[in-house]
């Protein structure tokens, strides 16, 4: 049995599509907690933001530890609590 390219071109796309689909779908904003929260900027590790800012889309892109725009959900009353955070984007 013999391919040509193009079949061996049409396998790896859909390969690559049954491979990423799951990644591109788990992308997005992160799920509003299940506890009374807050969205605390300033204090997300790279890669560990909730949601988007100016340079990103979804969760977890962050591409800075404590990035002003970037955010978590925290419990209500902790944001002020924690050193680098704010209640409002910088």
């Amino acid at each position: 049995m013999e391919f040509d390219s193009k079949s061996l071109s049409l396998a790896a796309a859909a390969f690559s599509a049954v491979v990423a689909l799951p990644l591109l779908a788990s992308a997005g904003p992160a799920p509003t907690p299940q506890f009374a929260a807050e969205k605390c900027f300033g204090i997300a590790a790279a890669a560990q933001n909730d949601c988007q800012t100016a340079s990103h889309s979804c969760a977890g892109e962050s591409k800075q530890a404590r990035d002003a725009n970037s955010w978590v959900y925290v419990p209500v009353g902790t944001c002020s609590k924690i050193a680098g955070g704010s209640l409002k984007r910088a």
